[in-house]
């Protein structure tokens, strides 16, 4: 059977001899393939604009019996070559290409994440944050990454924090935690069996657990708050990309809110932390 990048090629050997209509499909396919494995022939026939014999006609073109199977040899591509680099590219893809998936992807992406969140939840998330006697900042692998740059973030407020991306130390600074004490747990999906553990020790503890993860995943179930993000990227086939800059997001905005919250405290602390830094950089030299 084709591989996704094989039929992906083919579907670009072929273009000069579709008809117009078929070319219509063809653009929607190329487009967003991962997204059309989802769609019905009627969600693409309408999509593309055209009637859904035209598909039927476009997929038999292609070697298949019909638009069932030529969904199934798109998506079986997705677990091959250059699927595991980014789910949007194809083999065929040049410089340009990439460049222009790999930014527009991230463009949605960031936009769809403002658009979910609601306001209740950003001040209830800064009312703890910016209450905190302390902060943890809980992730595995990338997510590990997210929570050392909001630990880089959050300590510069003057607020005690650290973070921890390894879960023998997530479950000793979660077992000396108090009430008033705040863990954020960063997840995409959720499903971490030693991060859901280290945050239900937190909360045993008595602190504050803000879970940014998947709606209604494990962990979300044992936060205290959950700052839900919905990202369609699977993980367990790709690198995490555009799920780790929602979450760098989502807490720009949070160290935002609580800098604003602690008010006159916190920018005189931030200018002093600038004038202290400017000693480090290196004059103006000239040529």
């Amino acid at each position: 059977m084709e591989t996704f990048p094989d039929m992906l090629d083919r579907i670009r050997e072929q273009l000069p001899g579709y008809s117009n209509a078929e070319r219509q499909v063809a653009a929607v396919v190329l487009e967003r393939p991962r997204t059309v494995i989802d769609m019905s022939i009627a969600k693409l026939s309408a999509q593309a604009g055209v009637s859904e014999p035209t598909v039927v006609r476009f997929c038999r073109a292609l070697g298949v019996e019909g638009f069932r199977e030529f969904k199934l040899r798109l998506a079986q591509g997705l677990v091959a070559n250059v699927a595991y680099v980014h789910r949007n590219l194809g083999s065929g893809d040049d410089t340009a290409d990439y460049i222009n998936k790999v930014g527009k992807a991230a463009v949605e992406v960031l936009s769809s994440v403002v658009a979910q969140l609601h306001t209740d939840d950003i001040e209830t998330a800064v009312d703890h944050l910016s209450a905190a006697h302390r902060i943890e900042f809980f992730g595995f692998g990338a997510s590990g990454v997210v929570a050392a740059d909001a630990y880089h973030k959050f300590f510069r407020l003057g607020i005690p924090c650290s973070a921890h991306s390894d879960s023998h130390m997530q479950c000793m600074a979660a077992g000396t935690l108090q009430p008033g004490d705040v863990v954020v747990a960063i997840s995409h999906t959720g499903r971490a069996k030693e991060l859901i553990e280290n945050v239900q020790i937190a909360r045993d503890s008595g602190a504050t657990v803000i879970g940014i993860t998947t709606p209604h995943s494990p962990l979300a179930r044992e936060c205290t708050q959950v700052l839900g993000v919905e990202i369609d990227e699977d993980t367990d086939k790709f690198p995490p990309m555009v799920s780790r800059m929602a979450h760098l997001l989502l807490l720009d905005i949070l160290v935002t809110g609580v800098t604003l919250r602690r008010g006159k405290q916190v920018t005189d602390r931030l200018r002093k932390m600038k004038k202290a830094l400017s000693v480090k950089r290196p004059k103006d030299l000239g040529e």
